[in-house]
């Protein structure tokens, strides 16, 4: 791989990991598939995972031809983006994220408290928004579209997975995981990983507006 392909991996790669916040999302799936067998609770995080791949596949692919039918140029699409990574960033930083998630998953409890069978949390709330959310959808549209090759496509598609397979394994071991790293250790992952994507973020909205005004 060419230093430019390594720096596009890095990048992206670091970026969804932020996004997705695997280590943040395990307690609250640790949470609602408590009362599972361990079968189930592999199934649950094979599907999961599965769904979510899928949604961010048809965005990614879809991402091109939904900008052009919408007029959108790129340099607007990674002004905005970065708008909406910024606001997600500041959640994580202040952890309005985290409650955001934990109050879905009380919500889904409730509902579903007195049915004698676990129920199937892997498309909602698990693949989405939990895994597949807004910020990391719009993020996979961003990096296939910029993408000038097939390499550099496979190469976003490369970090995509390496973070949906770190994301499978976190889930699958995230009951010892949970244990072993405490609620004060997983805020403060969070509260880290949200100060990283507010800098990304301010660099999209940065090379969005001098694309768009020719600046540099």
């Amino acid at each position: 791989m060419t230093p430019e392909l390594i720096s596009l991996f890095t990048a992206a790669f670091v970026t969804f990991f932020v996004l997705i916040d695997a280590p943040g999302v395990a307690p609250i799936f640790a949470t609602l598939t408590a009362n599972g067998s361990p079968a189930w609770r592999r199934k649950m995080a094979i599907k999961s995972v599965f769904v979510a791949t899928i949604i961010m596949l048809l965005f990614a692919f879809g991402g091109a031809w939904l900008l052009d039918a919408m007029h959108i140029s790129i340099d607007a699409f990674r002004a905005a983006g970065g708008v909406l990574l910024f606001m997600i960033a500041l959640d994580m930083v202040f952890e309005k994220r985290t409650e955001r998630r934990e109050h879905r998953a009380e919500e889904f409890q409730e509902r579903h408290r007195d049915d004698p069978d676990p129920d199937d949390i892997s498309v909602f709330p698990m693949g989405i928004p939990m895994i597949a959310g807004p910020g990391s959808i719009a993020t996979a549209m961003f990096y296939m579209t910029e993408a000038q090759s097939y390499m550099h496509q496979a190469v976003v598609l490369a970090a995509i997975g390496a973070n949906l397979l770190i994301t499978l394994v976190i889930f699958l071991l995230a009951g010892p995981l949970v244990r072993f790293m405490g609620a004060s250790v997983a805020g403060a992952l969070t509260r880290i990983l949200g100060v990283i994507l507010a800098a990304l973020s301010a660099q999209l909205v940065i090379d969005g507006i001098r694309g768009a005004f020719n600046i540099g």
